[in-house]
């Protein structure tokens, strides 16, 4: 029996987690592939981006390949209840959410991670761009991958020190470049697969025709006012726009118009000039700390207010009941409810929590 260290490798199909499985095979560890069959909508099977049967069947190559064990797991009415309900329901109360923060909770790593500890793993990896190192005070820290272009740790923000105790992430010290140059060198038959940046389970990334069909209830029109409640047109269903929008709105006006913000209690779009876009100031729910224990005085941090945004300078103060309240020094244009704000200190991401 091998004394190596074993570790369950997150599988999808594709190049990262692919690499991620051969480098730690390299690196000495007893590697075992493992890969979560996920809800598809009926009729649109095929179109799920990360459990097709081509994306299954690549996986097993790759881990006949490097001779691992594979081992598909049935993950779907856990992903329904959990991923897609957040979705829909975050949606429907005029939130835009992010349904890869709570896969990454809920479903990466906490069902997941139990069925590797369950096969006596000590760690679970995945093909994520980020990185770890122990901190001064023995606790582990969450930073940014070495690729900005890459870099996930925003989705991993929702990790506790409980969850990164067990967590590999090989590929945060390589670039994009890197990992499929990698991916050659290996061997490995993903090499040159494309990725998606899709939500894994909508049909070629359409959120508003899901909406329709999973929750008929926000196609529901409603005006579209000015801030002096100047009515401009009607709205399909608020679920369909998102803060900081300017195309689509099919209103017209000297100057381009974008949403500003969405009225529940009316049913109302709220759209205004350029000019009258941006907050200085957000509240967190939610909120989780990385180290396990909220800071007790406000602090200076970057912020990213979605994936992809730049990071901007902010204090931010710690209240009670897992919040916290982001005040920016400057306005940005698209600060989203339903988005996560994620806190940055250099490097490191400090936590971060749902906007409010």
């Amino acid at each position: 029996m091998s004394d190596a260290p074993r570790v369950v490798v997150a599988m999808s199909g594709g190049v990262d987690s692919s690499v991620a499985a051969a480098l730690l095979k390299q690196q000495g560890y007893d590697v075992v592939g493992m890969m979560m069959r996920l809800w598809s909508e009926s009729g649109h099977e095929a179109d799920n981006r990360c459990c097709t049967p081509d994306a299954m069947a690549m996986a097993r190559r790759v881990s006949a390949r490097l001779g691992i064990p594979f081992y598909a797991v049935d993950a779907q009415e856990t992903f329904h209840n959990v991923v897609v309900q957040y979705f829909l329901e975050g949606y429907t109360q005029g939130d835009t959410p992010n349904p890869c923060l709570a896969c990454n909770r809920h479903i990466r790593w906490q069902f997941l991670l139990q069925r590797a500890l369950a096969l006596d793993a000590g760690f679970m990896a995945t093909g994520h761009y980020a990185r770890l190192q122990a901190g001064p005070d023995g606790r582990i820290q969450l930073l940014r991958a070495i690729d900005p272009a890459k870099d996930q740790s925003y989705v991993l923000h929702v990790l506790g020190q409980d969850q990164l105790k067990h967590a590999l992430f090989p590929l945060g010290a390589y670039t994009k470049p890197q990992v499929r140059q990698l991916a050659r060198d290996f061997g490995l038959p993903v090499a040159e697969r494309a990725e998606s940046q899709d939500l894994c389970f909508l049909a070629n990334g359409d959120y508003r025709s899901f909406l329709r069909r999973h929750a008929p209830q926000v196609e529901t029109p409603g005006p579209i006012l000015t801030r002096d409640g100047r009515q401009l047109g009607q709205h399909q269903g608020l679920a369909f726009y998102t803060i900081g929008q300017r195309k689509g709105l099919g209103v017209f006006a000297s100057d381009p118009l974008y949403v500003l913000e969405k009225d529940l209690d009316h049913n109302a779009l709220i759209v205004g000039f350029v000019e009258e876009l941006g907050r200085q100031e957000l509240t967190a729910v939610n909120v989780n700390w990385i180290s396990g224990e909220a800071p007790t005085a406000p602090f200076r941090s970057q912020v990213k207010i979605r994936y992809k945004a730049r990071e901007a300078w902010a204090t931010v103060t710690p209240l009670e009941g897992q919040r916290a309240h982001v005040a920016f020094d400057e306005p940005l244009r698209d600060i989203t409810s339903g988005q996560a704000a994620v806190f940055y200190d250099g490097e490191i991401v400090a936590g971060g929590g749902i906007i409010l």
